[in-house]
């Protein structure tokens, strides 16, 4: 039977039912829906809508299907199309009459949009907690790479030497903001639509502050309109996931590039590699390459709930259905990426020889000479231009750049030594730089920052223990 059997005693078509159901996915909300009924079995007994030995019936029921479902041992019906429809026929069939108060003063409009909101604000700290294990990992190998370097690159072409270090911290940065963007979209999550009823709220004296207190909500609505029909936390939960899957994609392209032969700056441990089935002495870069192709799943979830969303009219609508797939989806795939890749870099061997004669390339210390140039008064754009000759000069005649160098007007002996193996990567002083002395100061700050990352993360808004 229905929850609208009184209006429409007909039982649903089956190709109907069939389309419109969504407990094959939203039972992943079967925790935060029995959270968000007890709260509410809290707030009808302070209203007087209930009794002390409903209440307490009601409670009880909910505490049975939550070990039922838990152990695995709940028995669907067929007419339970969702979560929410199954607990309240199950809570209804064990607590008696009272179970039909549960529904009291609530709609599965506002049921569903509490639901939602908890469970978001749970996948944000575990998707921020995950973002900050992996951020860790790569500091961790930052410090123990020491003076390695390998070639800086724009353009996908051999720019300036920088540390390897410098490099692993600059991801590390990129997940920090990822972390951050997490924290402030959990402050719009934690709002509590219960109370908003269908859309207008009740006249029934319910205070959705009772429920709104004990979910943990820092705030209730103030529009029961918007109330449930926002699906702004979810939306930007995506989005945050998206450009988090985005670094991630980056770096997995990094690692699918080193790790080739032609590269061959790092290798891949055994246990976070594949091979091929065909061709034995392949080993193929899977993690990084998945961490790549998901990013592309992970833009579509956000584009799709957008696409969704736009031309919805106030209130709810089914269409809102839409929401938890791609939440529940991308969610998944950016946490199996982030455990996947922090194990990958922890177990990653670099290669500082390869990376050290690729960026040993005198050409790119170019930029050194004309600093040292520019340091000695001639104009930058001037200096530019002698230095871009030489490297022609070099390129086309087959003579070495040093050679060159040494024998410039201007320039000589002292300035060829700036092409000396090892000697660019020395020469980055400025702050944030990629030489050795700025990576002093940026260590201490990346410390900093991610032990107050630690902190906001930590102080993110969950679910309550059940007393």
């Amino acid at each position: 039977m229905t929850l609208w059997a009184g209006r429409l005693p007909a039982p649903l078509a089956p190709e109907v039912l069939a389309f419109t159901e969504s407990r094959s996915f939203d039972q992943a909300l079967w925790r935060v829906d029995l959270a968000g009924s007890r709260a509410h079995v809290e707030g009808l007994g302070q209203a007087g809508l209930v009794t002390a030995e409903e209440a307490g019936a009601l409670l009880g029921a909910l505490d049975a299907v939550g070990e039922e479902l838990a152990a695995g041992t709940f028995d669907f019906a067929e007419a339970d199309e969702d979560i929410h429809t199954a607990v309240e026929r199950r809570v209804t069939e064990l607590a008696g009459p009272a179970g039909q108060k549960l529904h009291t003063a609530r709609s599965r409009n506002d049921q569903v949009a509490v639901d939602l909101r908890l469970w978001a604000r749970e996948a944000t700290w575990v998707v921020a907690t995950s973002t900050l294990s992996l951020a860790r990992a790569l500091t961790r190998r930052a410090d123990e790479v020491g003076d390695a370097y390998l070639p800086g690159y724009t353009h996908l072409q051999r720019a300036q030497p920088v540390l390897l270090a410098h490099h692993l911290r600059a991801h590390v940065w990129a997940l920090l903001r990822d972390a951050d963007r997490l924290v402030d979209a959990a402050t719009r999550t934690d709002v509590s639509p219960l109370g908003a009823g269908a859309l207008a709220g009740s006249s029934l004296p319910i205070d959705p502050q009772v429920a709104a207190r004990a979910l943990g909500f820092a705030a209730t609505f103030d529009n029961s309109l918007d109330a449930v029909s926002d699906r702004d936390f979810a939306a930007e939960l995506l989005f945050c996931v998206a450009l988090l899957g985005v670094h991630l994609s980056r770096m997995g392209e990094e690692l699918a590039l080193w790790t080739t032969s032609e590269f061959g700056f790092a290798t891949l441990d055994d246990r976070y590699a594949t091979g091929s089935s065909m061709l034995p002495q392949k080993k193929n870069p899977d993690v990084a390459e998945l961490a790549r192709g998901k990013a592309g799943r992970l833009i579509g979830n956000l584009t799709g709930l957008l696409a969704t969303l736009k031309g919805l009219p106030l209130a709810y609508n089914r269409d809102l259905q839409e929401d938890k797939e791609p939440l529940f989806d991308s969610v998944r795939q950016v946490l199996g990426a982030l455990g996947a890749l922090e194990g990958t870099y922890a177990t990653l061997q670099f290669h500082a020889e390869r990376m050290a004669a690729a960026a040993d390339d005198p050409a790119a210390a170019a930029v050194d000479l004309v600093e040292w140039l520019v340091a000695r008064g001639v104009p930058f754009r001037e200096a530019h231009g002698t230095v871009g000759a030489l490297v022609a000069a070099s390129l086309d005649g087959g003579v070495p750049l040093a050679e060159l160098v040494r024998t410039a007007d201007g320039l000589g002996p002292e300035a060829a030594a700036l092409l000396d193996a090892g000697t660019a990567v020395t020469r980055r002083t400025t702050p944030g730089g990629a030489g050795p002395a700025a990576q002093v100061a940026q260590r201490a700050a990346l410390e900093a920052a991610l032990a107050a990352a630690a902190e906001q993360v930590a102080a993110l808004p969950r679910l309550p223990e059940p007393e």
